[in-house]
């Protein structure tokens, strides 16, 4: 029960990131928003820790730009999906390059 609920938060999550990265950032290192996904997110099962995948073409520089943009605007994504998600406590958010492909 509480991996189906977990699950579902992180889907919801993720949806929510990739409209907050595409609509309400206005970071330069993140001007390409074509070229960043949010490939997943993985929520912990007591709420307490986000991680969120992110894939970035480009070299090293620019994938490291996107992340470091993300970290440095962990708070106000926070304030926004919590305004649109209602839930009752907000996990810590940590970014990471998806190294899948």
């Amino acid at each position: 029960m509480k991996k189906i609920r977990t699950e579902r938060i992180g889907a919801e999550v993720q949806k929510e990131l990739s409209k907050i990265i595409r609509d309400d950032l206005n970071d330069p290192r993140l001007s390409d928003t074509a070229s960043i996904s949010v490939v997943e997110a993985k929520v912990t099962n007591d709420l307490s820790f986000a991680d969120f995948y992110i894939s970035v073409l480009g070299d090293n520089k620019a994938k490291n730009d996107v992340i470091d943009a993300l970290n440095q605007a962990k708070g106000y994504i926070k304030l926004l999906i919590g305004d649109r998600m209602r839930l009752r406590s907000m996990p810590e958010f940590r970014f990471k390059l998806d190294q899948s492909i």
